[in-house]
Protein backbone atom coordinates (compact mmCIF):
# COMPACT_ATOMS: atom_id res chain seq x y z
CA UNK A 1 0.00 0.00 0.00
CA UNK A 2 1.50 3.71 -0.68
CA UNK A 3 1.14 6.16 1.69
CA UNK A 4 0.74 9.42 0.68
CA UNK A 5 2.54 11.12 4.09
CA UNK A 6 5.64 11.82 5.46
CA UNK A 7 7.57 8.67 7.23
CA UNK A 8 6.39 7.58 10.91
CA UNK A 9 8.30 7.19 13.53
CA UNK A 10 8.24 5.71 17.22
CA UNK A 11 10.82 6.11 19.48
CA UNK A 12 10.07 3.40 22.50
CA UNK A 13 11.26 1.48 25.22
CA UNK A 14 10.77 -1.97 25.71
CA UNK A 15 8.46 -1.81 28.57
CA UNK A 16 5.72 0.79 28.33
CA UNK A 17 2.04 0.64 27.80
CA UNK A 18 1.77 4.23 26.06
CA UNK A 19 3.86 2.66 23.64
CA UNK A 20 2.01 -0.45 22.59
CA UNK A 21 -1.42 1.87 22.46
CA UNK A 22 0.45 4.31 19.90
CA UNK A 23 1.34 0.82 17.70
CA UNK A 24 -2.00 -0.59 17.81
CA UNK A 25 -3.41 3.09 16.54
CA UNK A 26 -1.56 2.78 13.92
CA UNK A 27 -2.50 -0.48 12.73
CA UNK A 28 -5.77 -0.02 13.37
CA UNK A 29 -5.41 2.93 10.90
CA UNK A 30 -3.58 1.12 8.65
CA UNK A 31 -0.61 3.11 8.60
CA UNK A 32 3.24 1.61 8.11
CA UNK A 33 5.96 3.36 10.67
CA UNK A 34 9.29 2.33 11.70
CA UNK A 35 9.59 1.10 15.56
CA UNK A 36 13.21 2.90 17.40
CA UNK A 37 13.98 1.44 20.41
CA UNK A 38 15.87 4.30 22.13
CA UNK A 39 17.46 2.01 24.87
CA UNK A 40 19.27 0.53 21.43
CA UNK A 41 20.62 3.85 19.81
CA UNK A 42 22.29 6.85 21.64
CA UNK A 43 20.90 9.02 18.91
CA UNK A 44 17.32 7.98 18.78
CA UNK A 45 17.20 8.90 22.94
CA UNK A 46 19.01 12.30 21.92
CA UNK A 47 16.29 12.86 19.45
CA UNK A 48 13.69 11.91 22.00
CA UNK A 49 15.46 14.19 24.74
CA UNK A 50 15.41 17.33 21.93
CA UNK A 51 11.71 16.76 21.22
CA UNK A 52 11.12 16.64 24.91
CA UNK A 53 13.07 19.36 26.43
CA UNK A 54 15.68 16.73 28.11
CA UNK A 55 13.19 14.11 29.22
CA UNK A 56 13.33 10.70 27.87
CA UNK A 57 9.35 10.81 27.37
CA UNK A 58 7.98 7.35 25.03
CA UNK A 59 6.20 7.27 23.41
CA UNK A 60 7.42 9.96 21.08
CA UNK A 61 5.95 9.83 17.51
CA UNK A 62 7.83 12.05 14.73
CA UNK A 63 5.87 12.57 11.07
CA UNK A 64 7.90 14.25 8.81
CA UNK A 65 10.15 17.69 10.58
CA UNK A 66 7.06 17.27 13.49
CA UNK A 67 7.23 15.31 16.77
CA UNK A 68 5.88 14.78 19.95
CA UNK A 69 5.17 12.79 22.85
CA UNK A 70 2.05 10.93 23.29
CA UNK A 71 2.89 9.46 26.92
CA UNK A 72 -0.52 9.12 29.03
CA UNK A 73 -1.67 7.95 25.80
CA UNK A 74 -5.61 8.63 24.54
CA UNK A 75 -6.83 8.10 21.16
CA UNK A 76 -7.99 12.07 21.42
CA UNK A 77 -4.46 12.94 21.48
CA UNK A 78 -3.30 10.46 19.08
CA UNK A 79 -5.58 11.72 16.38
CA UNK A 80 -5.01 15.31 16.75
CA UNK A 81 -1.43 15.01 16.49
CA UNK A 82 -1.79 12.93 13.30
CA UNK A 83 -4.56 15.29 11.86
CA UNK A 84 -2.31 18.42 12.20
CA UNK A 85 1.12 16.72 10.62
CA UNK A 86 -1.17 15.90 7.57
CA UNK A 87 -1.81 12.34 8.40
CA UNK A 88 -4.88 11.65 6.91
CA UNK A 89 -6.43 9.27 9.57
CA UNK A 90 -9.31 6.08 8.25
CA UNK A 91 -10.20 2.72 9.22
CA UNK A 92 -8.86 0.57 6.71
Amino acid sequence: MASNHPEIRVYTTPVCGDCVAVKRALEQYGLHFTEVDITQSEEATQKVERVNDGKRSVPTVEVGDQAVSLSRFTIRKFVDFMTAAGVSLSRP
